[in-house]
């Protein structure tokens, strides 16, 4: 998706979702994207860590968040980082999908 695609549909849900004004949304969304990319460099941090469970918490706060802005295909994504479990999954998998949601979330902002 192209970054005036993910700005109208963030926009649409924000009003659909939660009736923002436009005048709202302007105020509100530059602290959304903030967030994502603190998450972001969160999800970064704990993927070269050792702590999963720190990575796990990150990767459902990122989900909330993205659902929030009604994101819903990276939400999907930070849900399998969610549910990344270090003795079953593969890390290069993670990598690919952290990889993807940042170049995702560049578009964004």
């Amino acid at each position: 998706m192209r970054r005036s695609e993910y700005q109208q549909k963030i926009e649409n849900h924000l009003r659909s979702a939660y009736l923002l004004s436009d005048d709202k949304i302007e105020e509100v969304l530059p602290r959304f994207i903030a967030n994502l990319q603190s998450l972001m460099n969160d999800l970064e941090k704990h993927s070269n860590s050792e702590n999963i469970e720190a990575l796990n918490r990150t990767g459902h706060t990122m989900k909330g968040a993205l659902l929030n802005l009604g994101l819903m295909q990276l939400a999907d994504i930070a849900f399998s980082i969610e549910k990344f479990d270090a003795l079953q999954d593969n890390k290069t998998d993670l990598a690919k999908r952290i990889t993807e949601l940042k170049n995702e979330l560049g578009k964004i902002n």
